[in-house]
């Protein structure tokens, strides 16, 4: 049973890492986006640019997921994926409208006028991604006879992928239209629940982040939930994230409350660490707390600092999960709107300020919600004598970036090999934004405190295989590194 969750949770996590590439477009689309409408540069050639990457979100998602999954990451993955998403989708269309007629065979005069239409939008994408990234490690050195052989390896992924697409396609026809009814309810419910919804969102959001399955609670949120027509042009768009940069006044309000939390409270908790440091270590932990604090305030990329309590302070991280809940439901009493491309940081409250609603509120719920954090974390911290950094008995941890640069890439990377068993140990290894996410054959003898030498933040497992290490921002370069030796 132990390995069948943990090949579930191994599975979840791969897919939520291969949706972080789809999700790296985001940025320049909203940027663009932005700043050719008509309150900022007015533009309409850099508009329609943003507004072209966010119409085809579903067919990156397709291709990105794809070359995520892929055990090499090769192009012909994702071409697999393209073909994956427009064959999927046809063929649920094809078998929907069909229902509703009545025959599989088409009428000489086509498909009659007023039909209910299915729209799998991001769902479709993410799905037709993983039968390309199946099909691409399954079938890419399928050897076929000599006359055929062109069609065969990495070749022979596409039209595999067609024909399992038709095969999911049709079923996907047939109970479609009521996911689609499930998942519009689903918004009903979290957008009228007074709270409830909002609550829900902000407390899972965090909650699986140690897992990493954030992402996929994300995807559904941002560019599913709800949908909004824009009056002017009758373009139908869907999600919070995307409703609110299309003008929808219902939009940004599963995202506002991300602001205080990721601009203030969590900066405040990295000071309130500093402040628990033992005096002689505070020069030392200084640099590296101002460092994660300073990236949550301007970027939103705050695992750094979580993951410095998350292991330590379990009971401390869902309080965290609670309050990020707390702070989307507040920011909604108080009528705030507002969005992120990437994440919920000063680059992003400035840009959007224009366009979001009460924006200047979330200065002052962040101040309170800073002012909690703080006092909260140095009593929890100081109570229960955490080891948070600067209070470790021995001096174990050290600073990955000061590592990286002293001694290099390619050096830090022989040790980590080492430290998780040898290349014999290591099956399949990638990276997160902030994370080595590993598959061992046992991860029992790994030692933590050996690791938090390297400069790594801590080690999560799930089960005896599945396992992740934090070591920050360059965890793809080490990941990269690492790969080269092994």
């Amino acid at each position: 049973m132990e390995k069948s969750h943990s090949g579930i949770l191994s599975s979840l996590q791969k897919l939520g890492k291969a949706l972080m590439l789809p999700i790296a477009t985001l940025p320049i689309a909203g940027i663009l986006l932005r700043l050719g409408q008509s309150d900022l540069l007015n533009i309409p050639l850099i508009m329609n640019s943003g507004s072209a990457l966010f119409d085809n979100l579903p067919l990156l998602f397709a291709i990105g997921i794809a070359v995520g999954l892929a055990v090499d990451n090769n192009g012909a993955a994702g071409l697999a994926g393209a073909v994956a998403y427009y064959v999927l989708n046809a063929s649920a269309q094809a078998v929907n409208h069909a229902l509703q007629v009545g025959t599989f065979f088409m009428p000489q005069n086509g498909w009659p006028e007023g039909l209910t239409e299915i729209n799998m939008a991001h769902f479709g994408g993410i799905v037709a991604g993983v039968i390309a990234g199946l099909c691409y490690n399954k079938f890419r050195s399928t050897k076929l006879p000599d006359w055929l052989q062109f069609f065969g390896g990495r070749r022979f992924v596409p039209i595999v992928t067609g024909g399992c697409s038709i095969v999911i396609g049709v079923p996907l026809g047939l109970v479609w239209p009521y996911i689609q009814k499930g998942l519009d309810a689903a918004a009903v419910w979290m957008t009228t629940s007074h709270g409830a919804g909002e609550f829900l969102y902000g407390f899972l959001n965090r909650l699986l982040l140690p897992f990493g399955l954030h992402h996929i609670i994300n995807t559904a949120v941002w560019f599913n939930f709800g949908t909004y027509t824009d009056p002017t042009t009758g373009k139908a768009v869907s999600g919070d994230l995307w409703r609110f940069f299309a003008g929808d006044p219902n939009g940004g309000v599963f995202t506002a409350g991300f602001f205080p939390i990721m601009m203030f409270a969590l900066p405040a908790a990295a000071l309130a660490m500093y402040v628990c440091a033992k005096k002689e270590n505070k020069a030392v932990v200084g640099g590296a707390l101002f460092s994660v604090a300073f990236t949550a305030f301007l970027c939103g990329i705050t695992e750094p600092i979580e993951f410095m309590f998350m292991f330590l302070a379990p009971g401390l991280f869902v309080i965290h999960a609670v309050l990020t809940g707390l702070s989307l439901v507040v920011c909604n009493l108080f009528g705030i709107r507002d969005s992120f491309t990437f994440s919920a940081g000063l680059f992003d409250y400035i840009i959007n300020w224009g366009k979001a609603e009460n924006p200047l509120l979330i200065i002052p719920i962040g101040l309170v919600f800073a002012v909690v954090y703080f006092f909260l974390f140095v009593f929890v911290i100081r109570k229960f004598d955490l080891k948070t950094p600067g209070r470790e008995e021995d001096e174990e941890s050290a600073s990955f970036s000061q590592l990286v640069d002293k001694s290099g890439f390619d050096e830090v990377a022989r040790q980590y090999i080492e430290l998780l068993g040898g290349t014999k140990n290591i099956k399949e290894i990638s990276s997160c934004i902030t994370r080595i996410r590993l598959v061992l054959d046992s991860n029992k003898e790994l030692d933590e405190r050996a690791f938090k030498v390297l400069g790594a933040s801590g080690i999560m497992k799930a089960g005896n295989q599945v396992t992740q290490i934090i070591v920050g921002t360059k965890a793809e370069l080490l990941v990269d590194a690492m790969k080269k030796q092994l």
